[in-house]
């Protein structure tokens, strides 16, 4: 049967074609902007060189092999009897175990020395560490700075050079915690005191979103990190504390969350807008943490996350004042 020489160029221009289909994609993880995300890049690729030791012989031998042995070379020497041969066994096997062998040794050591709780020592020419709290919601980010008093949703800023540690919590389901270019993930999870340590090298804005399936909105929990000088984020920190919005939690939600007999509170933390980028000052009305977790314990836990503004501490709870 003879081909045809349209599908046969066709196929040709398909494969000249896939190299420049694959020019338009990036990799985050591989165009790193901080010291981790340069550790663990320089892992993946570490971990990637060591695997082709094997994967690339064996698919030139796949190729070879079958272009050696192919039905119409004569010259091909036909062995049907031939079943081991010691040299053969003892390189298929000799080379993978240095191979694992060496993979483990360094995965037991950047498990330590990557461990996304590890503090970042400053360097000289580095700022000294701050702190940023990261609270997972139904479907956004909150993001508290204790030190500034001050709380953004789904925009993120610290200086560069400035190693970050990242308290990450949740006040719905569980949750993942990821800017690609600047490191490690971590999971966001009701109840518990998370924490993640990063800096950035470089100024820009970098993407972050979490990682982890959450439910219908989770597309779009995404936020952007803004990474500029120390003069940069003063000036930001000022702008969100000019701003005219402020975070309120009304008494009449209150009043619905105190304890009535047996019956289950249905009220969710939806109190917080679903725009790209506000900016608060808290402000809550009178009640004690114990009855609101007794009535609704997801429901605490965002209303923790805004009491977080006027604490630094993630477990010390103040008394919530009035507002009207």
């Amino acid at each position: 049967m003879r081909r045809n020489p349209t599908l046969r160029m066709l196929g040709v221009l398909l494969l000249l074609s896939l190299p420049l289909l694959l020019a338009g994609c990036s990799s985050a993880l591989l165009d790193p902007k901080g010291q981790i995300g340069e550790e663990q890049r320089t892992l993946i690729l570490t971990a990637f060189g060591l695997m082709q030791i094997v994967v690339v012989p064996v698919i030139v031998m796949t190729l070879l092999f079958a272009w050696r042995y192919r039905r119409s070379n004569r010259d091909a020497t036909y062995a049907p009897d031939w079943a081991h041969s010691n040299k053969i066994e003892a390189v298929v096997w000799f080379i993978p175990m240095v191979i694992i062998a060496f993979l483990a040794v360094l995965t037991w050591y950047t498990s330590h020395s990557l461990d996304p709780h590890k503090t970042i020592e400053p360097a000289e020419n580095q700022q000294e560490p701050m702190e940023i709290q990261a609270v997972s919601l139904d479907w956004k980010w909150l993001f508290i700075y204790p030190e500034q008093g001050i709380a953004t949703v789904n925009e993120l800023a610290f200086p560069e050079d400035t190693p970050v540690r990242f308290r990450v919590s949740s006040g719905s389901v569980m949750n993942a915690f990821f800017i690609p270019r600047l490191g490690s993930q971590i999971y966001a999870m009701a109840g518990m005191d998370n924490d993640v340590h990063l800096v950035a090298d470089e100024p820009g804005v970098y993407d972050g979103r979490s990682t982890n399936y959450s439910g219908a909105g989770f597309s779009e929990m995404t936020f952007k990190a803004h990474v500029g000088t120390q003069e940069d984020f003063e000036s930001w920190v000022e702008k969100v504390r000019e701003s005219s919005d402020s975070l309120n939690f009304p008494r009449s939600t209150m009043t619905s969350l105190r304890p009535a007999g047996t019956t289950r509170s249905s009220i969710s933390p939806k109190f917080l807008p679903l725009s790209t980028r506000r900016s608060f000052r808290a402000s809550m009305p009178a009640a004690t943490m114990p009855s609101i977790w007794q009535r609704s314990p997801v429901t605490a836990m965002a209303v923790m996350a805004v009491a977080m503004v006027a604490s630094p501490s993630l477990t010390a709870i103040p008394s919530l004042t009035a507002s009207p």
